[in-house]
């Protein structure tokens, strides 16, 4: 395939998935049941080198369910407006 043609089909590098640390681990573990322990999700998510990247990601994304860069989705949620409270005071100045 074309490599332009697949710029403009995927246009966000994703690339850093390939070095993921939960690549080929069972996916349940970082979606689990309400209540359930994220724990041994967030110990994979700690000793990744792509940590950052997938964070960013799950928050340019908007991901609303499952670990993803080691934090929750209320913990993300925390992130997003935090980064949007300082946006709002960037413009205003």
């Amino acid at each position: 395939m074309d490599v332009k043609l697949l710029e403009a089909l995927f246009p966000e590098d994703l690339a850093w998935q390939d070095f993921a640390g939960c690549r080929g681990i069972d996916q349940d573990l970082f979606f689990p049941e309400r209540g359930a322990s994220t724990r041994k999700a967030k110990a994979i998510c700690a000793a990744c080198e792509v940590r950052t990247e997938c964070l960013d990601y799950a928050i340019r994304q908007g991901e609303r369910f499952g670990i993803w860069g080691g934090l929750s989705e209320r913990e993300r949620r925390r992130i997003r407006r935090q980064r949007n409270l300082v946006a709002k005071a960037t413009k205003a100045s």
